[in-house]
């Protein structure tokens, strides 16, 4: 998706998707294992967010091949008409919806947020901040409403693209796989604003 998007320049290129699809076998899968540990240790913060102690569980190299066969044959040009972060928000709802992958504790349904975003109005310029972020669901939403109500910011002058990008936005997190999965969903929907990895109700700094 970050090659999709454009954002594949921040990854070193050994580490990069079309590296990664050529490869088949034990090869395949001794790479992605040395890939997911390589970019977990990246000076990029992004990066590290995204990949420290990311863990695979296919233990078959030909499943990960054909895993990997099969995300390179989409049709990623009618991906991206669709909205690439709203195909990722759908993986969210149907892994949320499975009730033995417990996701549900952190994904909060699509029409309640959209509600209870709808009431609150956030205006450009105002800063939204989820305490208890989980996907970060709701910032999405809200990022996505102050779009909706600036023609997708065309209405906004460069300052001011600027704060809803990368500071209108932001929330805190408790488990690190969730937090994962919301700087994941944020990148995808180019929201750029701290999501933290923590405990809202301990004292600063711990």
């Amino acid at each position: 998706m970050m090659k999709e998007t454009g954002q594949e320049y921040i990854i070193p290129e050994p580490y990069r998707w079309d590296v990664l699809a050529k490869k088949d076998g034990i090869e395949l899968k001794t790479y992605y294992q040395q890939l997911l540990m390589a970019l977990g240790q990246e000076e990029n913060e992004l990066l590290r967010q995204i990949y420290t102690d990311a863990t695979s569980n296919i233990r078959e190299p030909k499943n990960l091949e054909k895993i990997i066969r099969t995300i390179d044959a989409l049709d990623w040009y009618n991906a991206k008409e669709e909205g690439l972060g709203a195909l990722y928000e759908g993986l969210l709802e149907k892994n949320a919806s499975e009730l033995k992958s417990g996701a549900g504790q952190y994904f909060t349904p699509r029409v309640l947020i959209d509600v209870i975003v709808e009431l609150v109005d956030p205006k450009p310029g105002e800063r939204c901040h989820d305490p208890a972020a989980g996907t970060f669901g709701f910032m999405i939403a809200a990022s996505r409403h102050v779009r909706a109500k600036t023609d997708d910011h065309f209405d906004l002058s460069e300052e001011e693209i600027r704060f809803q990008k990368y500071e209108a936005f932001s929330g805190v997190e408790l488990v690190r796989d969730t937090h994962r999965l919301a700087v994941m969903n944020a990148l995808l929907h180019d929201v750029h604003g701290d999501i933290l990895l923590g405990d809202t109700l301990s004292p600063l700094g711990e």
